[in-house]
């Protein structure tokens, strides 16, 4: 706690005052505090702001001290600034046993280069004997769309074998799913983590994908990455996955398999885009796990601060950002070792402090203004799914996510990027604001990834709150200097250099002038929701509209 005070108070220093002259005119988002709140929270100090080390004891007491020094009011568990989040942390060693078996022919496996694996159950041992596997198509089940790729089959104790993405991503504009689930722009199904959570909750023992490039929108060396580490929400015994292991099978060896089996899995690729699609088992096909683990629970934090409301507070809008990054790692070509997500998210944090001033700045609101600065987002939205679990705010009366992570930083632009076009009304406020900004809105350029559904204001969304994401790696900005092309440069350079790695750092070339753009729409977004009864929603087809509809009666 005397670390948390020390930066804490540190941060309080920092927090820059506006020159007298300034004072008169209403205060605007600066560049300048953004820079200085980003190269703090980049630095070496906070080494890389990973959960659960000295690096996050340092980041949450300077974001306690900058959120103090600005005049906001805890918002956390007990009246403090935070919440807990308690983290499963697991990581598989190498495997005694790990095959398939068809018809009692052992086929090894390579951990990494066959299969990648990884576990959420606090075991020393993940283990499956002798498991059948069912082929699963796309494992969707949707009864707004009609679709039920699981036709009541058992899955316990089973293993759950799927495609990536939708039934439709594929089909060809003849095909009768053509269309259904959004065509090449993926919805919430298409993503390996309903899949996962799907097989879960029928009672699989392990869950498998077979991986698609084009499909998942990446290659294996990506899958295989994180090297059999994985993290979940600590949770009681009875709400434990079921799955004792989940992962990928590689492409061909995924063919091979069930070729074997006297299956062609190019045919059941077309079969699983048909609505009478039913699961298939691999006859005589096991699979035979042994695989020790190394496990540990992690304590880490969610930061929650509000400006309460006048004559709504019990209404409330949240604006979020991930305090995380990956913390510690091998050295770059410039012997960087620190992870410090300097864009993401610190950039982010960044704008969330810029807002929260200008609002404290201005008469109050009528409802209250709730700011998110979440953890282990880098490690599945961890904390912001925590928080949707256990809300200090009842989501029935949240009027809206805001969300930042990521921002483009190679100057004005003359658009906006739109992440999960067709999800909600807040689309079209975005497309409002950006005009008054003298803006147009360009929708994200490859919605077949899923980006919407891989950030945090994602967990807010599950419960049916509307969201709007801001994510300047969506797609390339029409940049007042280069045009388009000079954006997808930008995009190109941070994802193929940055993303994720020690180059995420602050730069004296950042020109955050685009940046301030977004940060001072979303303000303005905020601040009109904030000062009304209006209640953003869902639009037809969004797979959340019917969850949200079902607490309509709770709002005025």
């Amino acid at each position: 706690m005397q670390l948390h005070r020390t930066v804490a108070l540190l941060a309080t220093a920092l927090v820059p005052l506006a020159p007298a002259s300034a004072q008169e005119a209403p205060p605007t988002i600066s560049a300048a505090n953004l820079t200085q709140i980003v190269r703090t929270l980049a630095s070496d100090q906070f080494q890389g702001r990973a959960p659960g080390t000295v690096g996050e004891e340092r980041t949450i007491g300077y974001l306690i001290g900058r959120l103090e020094a600005l005049g906001l009011e805890p918002a956390g568990t007990d009246g403090g600034w935070t919440q807990p989040v308690p983290l499963l942390r697991t990581r598989l060693g190498g495997p005694t046993t790990l095959q398939f078996d068809r018809n009692g022919t052992a086929q090894p496996l390579s951990l990494g280069t066959d299969i990648y694996l990884s576990t959420l159950q606090p075991v020393d041992t993940a283990a499956v004997a002798a498991a059948p596997l069912v082929f699963v198509g796309y494992g969707v089940s949707a009864p707004e769309r009609g679709w039920d790729d699981f036709k009541g089959v058992d899955l316990k104790g089973k293993v759950a074998v799927f495609l990536i993405n939708d039934p439709d991503f594929s089909a060809t504009a003849r095909e009768p799913v053509a269309g259904s689930f959004g065509g090449k722009t993926m919805t919430y199904y298409g993503r390996w983590t309903y899949k996962f959570e799907e097989a879960s909750r029928r009672g699989a023992i392990a869950a498998l994908i077979v991986h698609d490039t084009e499909g998942v929108g990446y290659g294996w060396n990506v899958v295989k990455a994180p090297a059999g580490e994985n993290y979940g929400l600590v949770v009681p015994p009875e709400k434990r996955t079921s799955l004792q292991l989940q992962g990928w099978i590689a492409h061909d060896v995924a063919d091979t398999l069930f070729a074997g089996a006297g299956l062609d899995l190019d045919k059941l690729r077309v079969a699983a885009r048909r609505k009478d699609f039913k699961p298939i088992a691999l006859p005589g096909v096991t699979l035979t796990a042994e695989i020790p683990v190394q496990q540990a629970v992690v304590q880490s934090q969610n930061v929650l601060a509000k400006i309460p409301g006048t004559t709504r507070a019990d209404e409330v809008v949240i604006y979020g950002a991930h305090w995380d990054a990956y913390g510690e790692g091998k050295p770059d070509e410039q012997g960087r070792i620190y992870r410090a997500g300097a864009n993401d998210d610190a950039l982010g944090v960044a704008g969330l402090f810029e807002i929260a001033r200008l609002f404290k700045a201005a008469p109050p609101p009528e409802r209250s203004l709730v700011f998110a600065f979440w953890t282990a987002e880098e490690r599945g939205l961890l904390g912001s799914e925590a928080y949707a679990q256990n809300p200090v705010f009842p989501v029935e009366k949240t009027v809206a996510n805001l969300g930042l992570d990521i921002l483009q930083t190679a100057g004005r632009a003359k658009d906006v990027i739109l992440v999960g076009k067709g999800q909600g009304s807040l689309e079209d406020d975005l497309a409002r604001h950006a005009a008054a900004q003298g803006r147009a809105v360009s929708v994200e350029s490859l919605p077949e990834r899923g980006l919407f559904y891989r950030a945090d204001h994602f967990s807010m969304a599950k419960r049916g709150v509307p969201v709007l994401l801001m994510m300047g790696i969506a797609g390339a900005s029409d940049l007042v200097e280069g045009g388009k092309a000079a954006g997808q440069r930008w995009v190109d350079d941070y994802t193929g250099r940055c993303y994720h790695q020690a180059c995420d750092a602050w730069d004296k070339s950042w020109n955050l002038d685009g940046a301030v753009q977004d940060i001072a729409l979303f303000h303005g977004i905020g601040d009109e929701l904030a000062r009304s009864g209006t209640w953003p929603g869902w639009k037809a087809g969004s797979e959340f509209k019917d969850i949200r509809e079902r607490s309509a009666g709770v709002r005025k």
